[in-house]
């Protein structure tokens, strides 16, 4: 009879315990409410996009135990600064790490939070933006002045991104949400939601003004100006596609498709000297993601379920040159993430790509030919 007791208080231990992490899941899956989708069908790893192993010829540099090299600035000397968290799930402490030319890294100044775009101004000042404050300019003297914490609708500028400089001094910059702060957790919520919160925004820094480019983008992350500054770049990350805001002309403040169906998730984008693009993309694809984007009660499931049980993103380093029509000009691969884990941030500093990743330990330095 005792033996029968045990087995009885273990049964009821194990169903309450199977009843908690059901009624979790099911709390976890009512925090989102998600549209559908219907993607189409990945384009295949051939002719322009043919896999290849160029970025296994990079280098890496250590970011001293900090992770999350998300964007790149130069100074003057032409040393190259980048924004960096504290742990791979943990956004809320940052600081911006500093590489010499020589390959020296150093810690620049720490910060409150995660710092995920920045330039050089024409008077030296890092203009930057802050996960969880907004747009703001660190001095000479490594003084931080808030310049933007909300949009010029009055929600505020939580996840800004993709910063870019124009030649009058006009700073753009992306909002990918004005609800939640970086986290791993707010990530999977805006891929699986699959809803138009973010926006492109215009600061004027003579006038002190904030103005609304563009509106009601999916995950609004990566910007770039072109040669001219007649339209802008935007990566839609959770759309696999890049859409180009026009700046100027007859269709001023309007938006139209520049990239569809990507073979990866599209982030950060930069500009080289002879007016092509650098498109850099978090990882490639996912089957099963892709499968479940039209089916909502599947997506609340899945953001429900505990994070080690999540799908993750592949180990996958894939960039891409593309000129000013959206042609591809080059495609560089690491298919397996040995060298390459990520490649999400992109820059062409001194005939190097340096690229980064939103949870990388290290900045990859690859060699141009």
């Amino acid at each position: 009879m005792h033996n029968m007791s045990s087995l009885r208080k273990t049964a009821w231990t194990i169903l309450s315990i199977f009843g908690l992490f059901i009624a979790m899941i099911f709390l976890k899956s009512c925090a989102i409410q998600p549209n559908t989708w219907e993607p189409p069908q990945k384009p295949a790893f051939e002719n322009s996009l043919a896999l290849n192993q160029a970025l296994t010829e990079s280098s890496a540099i250590s970011l001293l135990g900090w992770y999350g090299a998300e964007d790149f600035a130069v100074d003057k000397q032409g040393n190259v600064y980048c924004g960096v968290h504290a742990k791979p799930n943990d956004f809320s402490q940052g600081a911006i790490l500093k590489v010499t030319p020589t390959g020296d890294v150093e810690e620049y100044m720490q910060t409150e939070g995660w710092v995920t775009g920045m330039e050089f101004d024409r008077e030296g000042n890092l203009i930057a933006l802050q996960n969880g404050v907004g747009l703001i300019k660190i001095d000479q003297q490594k003084q931080i002045h808030q310049l933007a914490t909300h949009t010029p609708e009055g929600a505020p500028i939580l996840m800004g991104t993709g910063l870019q400089i124009a030649a009058d001094g006009t700073i753009y910059f992306a909002n990918m949400s004005s609800e939640d702060v970086s986290s791993a957790r707010t990530f999977s919520k805006l891929i699986l939601e699959m809803k138009p919160k973010g926006g492109v925004y215009a600061y004027r820094p003579a006038e002190k003004r904030l103005t609304t480019i563009s509106e009601g983008h999916y995950f609004a992350n990566g910007l770039a100006l072109s040669a001219d500054e007649s339209f802008l770049l935007l990566s839609e990350t959770t759309k696999y596609r890049v859409l180009k805001i026009w700046l100027s002309g007859s269709e001023q403040g309007q938006s139209e498709v520049f990239m569809d169906n990507l073979a990866g998730f599209p982030n950060n984008i930069s500009r080289r000297a002879n007016g092509n693009f650098w498109i850099g993309f978090t990882t490639k694809r996912n089957d099963q993601l892709d499968k479940i984007h039209s089916k909502r009660g599947m997506k609340r499931f899945v953001f429900g379920l505990p994070r080690f049980v999540q799908p993750k993103a592949e180990k996958f380093g894939m960039v891409l040159e593309v000129s000013e029509k959206g042609q591809i000009i080059d495609a560089l691969f690491d298919p397996e993430g040995e060298v390459v884990s990520e490649a999400g941030a992109v820059e062409e500093i001194a005939d190097y790509l340096y690229l980064g990743g939103d949870v990388v330990s290290y900045v990859s330095k690859y060699p141009l030919k």
